[in-house]
């Protein structure tokens, strides 16, 4: 068993019903979960087809947000991006120009430059992405696409063909980096700029 709480702090504390859920069992079923959660949202943020947007956020132009999504308090969306698939953004999210965030959520204070691609995954807090980084969530090059992902020295079978990463809080991923689908980042983890992370060949 993943707890998640041990790579997200905040986790436990604001999804604490999600707690005995594996990181792709969440990312798999983020519809259904972000859609429960917009009727328990206040009235600080606007919601509009199943679409909230907190009252303090900023939204440029030419952005495409597919329900269900929550952008919480203070975040920012650069022009041009594109989030679906079910997406929840945390407090003070900043996401860069043409970035495309697909079934995933971002907590607080994290940053997403431009041109990224997330797919599948959970980021922790005060975590960096610099520009052009990619989260791939799809085996296109293998036979069998079921995911693995390496855990305390355990490979554990997903059973799912997309789930792109755990990203712990504080990690910083460099410019066009990738993370391969299944990647396990430990809080703090620094992915260097071109590196691709291949944790199960």
């Amino acid at each position: 068993m993943m707890a998640i709480e041990e790579f997200i702090k905040q986790f436990s504390v604001l999804f604490a019903n999600l707690k005995s859920r594996q990181p792709w069992e969440i990312t798999s079923q983020l519809p259904e979960i972000t859609n429960k959660l917009l009727s328990e949202l206040d009235d600080e943020f606007n919601i509009e087809n199943g679409v909230a947007i907190h009252k303090s956020a900023v939204v440029e132009k030419h952005v495409i947000i597919k329900a269900p999504a929550i952008i919480e308090e203070a975040c920012f969306i650069g022009s041009n991006s594109y989030l679906r698939g079910g997406c929840y953004l945390g407090r003070s999210v900043s996401i860069g120009t043409g970035c495309e965030i697909k079934s995933s959520m971002v907590f607080n204070n994290s940053a997403i430059a431009h041109f990224n691609f997330i797919g599948d995954s959970i980021i922790g807090s005060n975590v960096n992405f610099e520009a052009g980084a990619i989260i791939a969530n799809h085996y296109n090059e293998k036979i069998n696409k079921k995911i693995s992902v390496l855990h305390n020295s355990t490979i554990i079978e997903t059973q799912i063909e997309k789930f792109g990463a755990l990203v712990g809080d504080g990690c910083k991923v460099g410019a066009n980096a990738v993370l391969s689908p299944g990647t396990i980042l430990t809080p703090n983890t620094i992915v260097k700029r071109l590196e691709l992370i291949e944790q199960i060949k």
